[in-house]
């Protein structure tokens, strides 16, 4: 099978020369690519940090069944898993990249008489006049503003424009990490995401380090161990190629 992997995270300018992004490196999308090029697979891996893999296991992948392609910015990964699912013939796509949920629209500070009350979080301008924000953005921001304040709108999300807009029709695994939920609330949670996105499979996991796939057979597993997820899930996404081809060399 050709299969997709993203991993790790994007990054959103602010200027030319500052960002935000967030911790994820992207071990797990390049454990999962690597499980599935040992597994006899074609893989294109699409990376932040290619140095999540060491540069020896990188140097002795062939490539006519492996690529590694870096991106820095959500319109980078846009555009590659765009590419990469429109013109490649993927057979697969796990999507285990951090994402940014936000982008920045405008880089602002308080014009002169507006103020902010931190106690009843408003602006309020002076002698009853309407508040005022100042357009700061430039190639680099400058640093003798007192405070700076940042406009964000939301992105679209990546894993459901895979169905509708790239057309893609194969299997496509989803990852759904949250925060302050028991198991119960994780499960029901990934599972209206998994429908939500048109995903064969979800991976559902906590900051903690609980995770579950499913569903399989109907159900959600837990995995004990980075291992078991790796192989459970590899194991599963060839399982339904053959399910639904019904050839056993659809898997390979």
């Amino acid at each position: 099978m050709r299969v997709l992997v993203t991993g790790g995270n994007t990054v959103v300018p602010i200027d030319r020369v500052r960002c935000i992004s967030n911790v994820f490196r992207g071990r797990t999308g390049a454990n999962i690519a690597l499980e599935a090029y040992q597994r006899g697979h074609h893989v294109h891996l699409l990376a932040s940090d290619p140095d999540v893999i060491k540069p020896e296991i990188r140097a002795a992948l062939p490539p006519d069944r492996w690529k590694l392609e870096r991106y820095h910015t959500f319109d980078d990964l846009h555009e590659a898993m765009r590419r990469a699912i429109e013109n490649d013939k993927v057979d697969v796509v796990i999507h285990s990249a951090a994402v940014s949920d936000y982008r920045v629209e405008g880089i602002f500070a308080a014009d002169t008489g507006t103020h902010f009350h931190p106690e009843t979080r408003t602006w309020e301008g002076r002698d009853g006049t309407p508040p005022r924000m100042a357009d700061r953005s430039a190639g680099k921001v400058r640093s003798n503003e007192p405070e700076m304040w940042l406009r964000m709108v939301q992105n679209p999300k990546l894993i459901d424009l895979i169905r509708p807009c790239w057309h893609f029709s194969g299997i496509l695994v989803k990852f759904k990490l949250e925060v302050g939920v028991d198991e119960h609330e994780l499960l029901e949670i990934a599972e209206r995401s998994r429908t939500h996105s048109a995903a064969d499979l979800v991976v559902a996991n906590t900051i903690t380090g609980l995770t579950f796939i499913g569903p399989v057979g109907g159900k959600y597993e837990r995995m004990s161990n980075r291992r078991e997820l790796l192989t459970r899930l590899l194991a599963t996404v060839e399982a339904l190629a053959e399910e639904r081809t019904g050839r056993k060399d659809a898997a390979s």
